[in-house]
């Protein structure tokens, strides 16, 4: 089969197609699996740029969508045919999470999507939702589940909420999508009012080009008649924070999953501590918050927004889209 290798010293010029040799079938509990689409993320970059050291050699991308081909003995939950997605934790089923590294992470700390064939434990995927594409269910592995775990299971999303997504990439859209399907109230930022205008299509309520309205928290503020939002979608990281805290209620949630500003920095502790806030660090969720979100997905029609999509032989490429920060949505990548 082919792959898509990372050589040492990680980089995009170092990202490389080779031949490897097919898994074969599969053994009890597991199943094969052909693939067909992945989806690029943060975390990708991080580990194809070298920001995330890997192990020589190592096969990227974390989220994979494809068809069942075989099933191994005691295997009941898929039968050959079926549509399926990845997990990021293939060793987090249900529960608190158990795992505070990547050391398990496909794309990561072991071998991940950007290949034509896995076999691997039943568990390690999940059914795709009805009628999705394989580009489509390969953008709710870490994307899609980053914002529903953010703002369902942590969150407690209800209707009548208000919800405050920084950004048009991947988890925020999502996040922009399923708080509108709940009956949220949804503002956005963006640097771009070509973007807020797309958002707006979206269902955003409000948007708030950053800027020209560099201290965006009182804008919140404004727009939410002195309140603040009751969630955000913290995806900058050191530089946006201080103002999260500022647009959110008090007593508000800020789900933070993000650090595109930079890896550690300043927390306002006091603000935080003053407004009472919730700051709730999560990476992504586990296979039982996965199939809840598909559940979600089936009953409400919810189809991501994708901006691109390459072949798995331009990898590279599309990394280098990711890196120009164009896109509105997911990047894919079909294998």
């Amino acid at each position: 089969m082919k792959a898509v290798t990372l050589r040492q010293p990680a980089g995009l010029d170092n990202l490389v197609t080779v031949e490897r040799a097919d898994p074969g079938q599969p053994g009890p509990g597991a199943i094969r699996v052909r693939l067909h689409a992945s989806s690029l993320n943060f975390h990708d970059y991080a580990v194809a740029t070298g920001a995330i050291p890997a192990a020589e050699g190592r096969i990227p991308l974390s989220d994979g969508a494809g068809i069942v081909e075989a099933v191994g003995e005691g295997v009941e939950e898929f039968s050959a045919g079926d549509r399926v997605v990845s997990c990021f934790f293939p060793h987090w089923s249900d529960g608190a999470p158990p795992i505070a590294d990547f050391s398990k992470t496909p794309g990561d700390g072991i071998d991940g999507y950007a290949r034509e064939v896995v076999c691997v434990p039943a568990t390690w995927f999940t059914r795709a939702p009805r009628g999705y594409e394989h580009a489509e269910a390969a953008t709710l592995t870490t994307a899609g589940l980053t914002a529903w775990r953010a703002l369902v299971p942590q969150g407690g999303l209800k209707a009548g909420d208000s919800v405050l997504v920084l950004g048009t990439g991947g988890v925020s859209i999502f996040a922009l999508q399923f708080a509108k399907a709940m009956g949220a109230t949804v503002i956005a930022t963006s640097s771009s009012d070509a973007k807020l205008k797309r958002a707006r299509a979206l269902g955003a309520d409000h948007g708030i080009n950053y800027r020209r309205e560099p201290e965006w928290g009182a804008k919140v503020i404004e727009l939410t008649e002195g309140r603040g939002v009751d969630h955000v979608i913290e995806v900058g990281g050191p530089a946006t924070l201080a103002q999260s805290i500022a647009a959110c209620r008090i007593g508000g949630h800020i789900a933070l999953i993000g650090i595109l500003t930079g890896w550690e920095g300043q927390v306002p502790t006091a603000a935080l501590m003053l407004r009472q806030q919730r700051l709730h660090g999560l990476v992504v969720g586990s296979r039982r918050e996965q199939q809840d979100m598909i559940r979600a997905i089936d009953a409400t029609g919810l189809h991501p927004v994708i901006d691109r999509t390459f072949p798995l032989s331009e990898l590279a490429d599309a990394f280098r889209y990711e890196e120009s920060a164009a896109h509105f949505g997911k990047i894919c990548v079909t294998i």
